[in-house]
């Protein structure tokens, strides 16, 4: 069974290292074959002496020729070319020299020079030599331009004769190694498609009872979920090759070549059968068709009714199976959709928290962890989060615990990487003057005591002035347990705590900043929410208004005029807009009537820079801070579990107090 496709032979045979190598090398062989070449035919024409004929006659009378050729090839009659070697003295015979002379001999004197015994005539014809010659100059233009043009295009895949060939990778069953053990997180959707791997295995079953496989299965979910992977190990189980293409690969500038490259898909799918064709971001080239500003794309709408009609044109008796996938459905032409086509739709959601530690130990196998570390506490720590992601958890743990020259990953690289692919980096070179790290303080510790004050939301995980990604301070908190829906009191809740960060900036610098523009950006989307989809607002009842779309579908959506009126619209602004101010109003009691635990808290936040949850919930409750330990052991809450390495030992100077605050500031780093 081939291993590969015309297109990948090319992708491999060309471009390498290699390959570069072995082209240079014959260009300069080439190259230095045109001045051997002529210097050859240059040394050619020199190595014999010019003389006339006289001189080849008195040569011959004073018996100083060696010997020689008379060579029959001239055109004319009595024309010969004399070729031979004569002495240079009468005496000496030594140091031949020779001699050439185009002589007109007629019958009597070519007679006397064969009788003399020095002469032997010769019949050469170099006609194929000079052709040979007139035509090198045009052969190492051919070269070059072979070399230059012609095989750079084939090697680039990029051929006449392969630009319709299809893109598809074949991943042949002794390859495929990837099998439902790989995959973890999605066991409902392992569940739908195990029906395929049944019937790839033994189809006669299904077929006995007058039943009929889908012919394709679309899969559904967000980016990182395990798409890709969920289908590949549908191939693996079922020991089937695996055909897996892209859904850009088909489009081109060409109108016509996406749809070729369609049918010659189909044409190798059925070389390799049982199989799966597996198409990843399927709404490159499955858009609805007719939508869009100044038209659609020919080449697009061509290649997928190839598509259509390929999925049309056979049956999964053949042992040919598709599986796509897309996170835009919304997107997708209503004719894929249909039963006949992707006859069924898999949702490949995130995981729940048994799903992340599924997960989570499929890809420990590949590092090393500490005895101590709990991944089930890990998962707890992670909600929202991706398969994709939570590789990503761990890789950036390995990579953190390598730097700091760990033998195993511990419990705090796992929460510190954590951290990272959540919120960023921490930017501890940011370089911040001492009012713009107070105001941070006082901004952050606003958030992280209304976030304890208020019953209804998520539990506050910690709080720093420690820049990470693009904010320069963040109060991170997590959920007990996964987020299904959003309650209106929870709602309401985040948007106070969201507006509380910008009430406590201005008590302590008497002025508001642009750094609330995100916490205004979010409580405005909350509140927007609530009012136009979630039907939580007393005042416009339980209606819908607009489309509940994450984005627009250009050409189908953005002509389209609103369906309510311009007075409802005024209704919605002032919806939004009263509940953000309750929000805000709340938020700004709840500071006010606590402002000692405010200060408290911006304090501790300007002498440490981060503070636990339950440090500042100890604040809250008791009105005391307890300073950590100088060498704690124990990590960020919500695990309480131990580190795998003490944190190192940090030793604080005495800080100088702040005039108008009556409490320690940061020392100067």
């Amino acid at each position: 069974m081939p291993e590969d496709n015309e297109n990948n032979r090319n992708q491999s045979s060309g471009g390498g290292p290699a390959t570069q190598t072995r082209t240079w090398l014959v260009w300069i062989a080439v190259a230095a074959l045109i001045p051997l070449l002529l210097f050859f035919q240059r040394t050619s024409q020199q190595r014999y002496q010019p003389i006339d004929q006289k001189k080849l006659f008195d040569l011959l009378a004073a018996n100083r020729i060696e010997s020689g050729e008379i060579n029959y090839s001239a055109q004319s009659q009595y024309l010969r070319v004399v070729r031979g070697r004569y002495y240079s003295t009468e005496d000496g015979k030594t140091n031949p020299i020779p001699f050439s002379v185009e002589a007109r001999l007629t019958p009597a004197k070519e007679d006397l020079l064969l009788d003399s015994g020095k002469f032997r005539a010769v019949d050469s014809n170099n006609v194929f030599l000079q052709i040979f010659l007139g035509l090198l100059p045009i052969i190492i233009v051919g070269l070059l331009i072979w070399f230059f043009f012609i095989r750079q295009i084939k090697a680039a895949g990029r051929g006449a004769l392969s630009f319709g060939k299809s893109k598809a990778r074949l991943l042949s069953k002794e390859k495929n190694k990837t099998t439902f053990k790989d995959v973890a997180g999605v066991e409902e959707a392992k569940e739908e498609v195990s029906e395929l791997v049944e019937f790839l295995k033994d189809p006669k079953k299904f077929q006995k009872l007058g039943g009929r496989i889908p012919k394709g299965i679309l899969m559904v979910g967000p980016p990182g979920t395990g798409k890709t992977l969920l289908a590949k190990a549908i191939a693996g189980e079922a020991d089937a090759a695996f055909f897996s293409i892209s859904g850009s690969d088909f489009v081109e500038m060409f109108v016509g070549v996406g749809a070729s490259r369609v049918r010659d898909m189909f044409e190798q799918a059925r070389k390799n059968t049982p199989c799966l064709i597996f198409i990843d971001e399927i709404d490159a080239v499955g858009r609805a068709r007719g939508h869009g500003l100044g038209g659609g794309n020919d080449e697009r709408e061509q290649t997928l009714n190839a598509l259509l009609v390929e999925m049309d044109g056979f049956d999964t008796q053949e042992g040919i199976i598709i599986i796509a996938a897309t996170n835009r459905p919304d997107v997708l032409d209503p004719a894929l959709l249909r039963p006949g086509r992707f006859d069924r739709q898999v949702t490949v959601s995130l995981p729940d928290v048994r799903g992340r530690e599924a997960i989570l130990k499929v890809h420990a196998k590949n590092v090393k962890l500490d005895g101590s570390v709990d991944l089930s506490v890990i998962a707890r720590g992670t909600p929202g989060f991706s398969g994709a992601e939570l590789a990503n958890l761990l890789n950036e743990a390995a990579l953190i615990a390598a730097s700091a020259n760990k033998k195993a990953i511990g419990m705090r690289e796992l929460e510190e990487a954590r951290d990272k692919v959540r919120w960023g980096r921490e930017r501890r070179s940011l370089a911040m003057s001492e009012e713009e790290k107070r105001a941070t303080a006082w901004h952050e510790a606003g958030h992280a005591l209304v976030n304890v004050l208020l019953k209804h939301t998520h539990p506050l995980h910690k709080v720093t002035i420690i820049p990470r990604g693009r904010a320069l301070g963040a109060t991170m908190s997590l959920p007990k347990e996964d987020v299904l829906n959003m309650r209106r009191k929870q709602a309401l809740d985040m948007i106070t705590m969201t507006m509380a960060g910008r009430i406590a900036e201005a008590m302590v610098i008497d002025d508001i900043s642009s750094g609330a523009a995100g916490d205004i950006q979010q409580a405005t989307s909350i509140a927007k929410s609530m009012v136009m989809h979630w039907g939580m607002s007393d005042k416009l009842g339980h209606v819908l208004y607009g489309e509940a779309q994450e984005y627009v579908f250009l050409g189908r959506d953005m002509m389209r005029s609103k369906d309510y009126s311009e007075q409802t619209a005024e209704s919605i602004d002032a919806e939004v807009k009263r509940l953000v101010e309750e929000g805000y109003n709340t938020a700004k009691g709840l500071i006010e009537t606590n402002r000692d635990k405010l200060e408290l808290i911006a304090n501790a936040l300007l002498e440490y820079e981060t503070l636990d949850g339950s440090q500042v919930e100890e604040i809250v409750k008791t009105g005391k801070f307890t300073p950590p330990p100088v060498n704690p052991t124990k990590v960020d809450p919500p695990s309480g579990a131990p580190a795998a390495t003490p944190l190192p030992e940090v030793v604080k100077p005495v800080p100088p107090k702040l005039p108008g605050f009556g409490s320690p500031a940061p020392a100067a780093a």
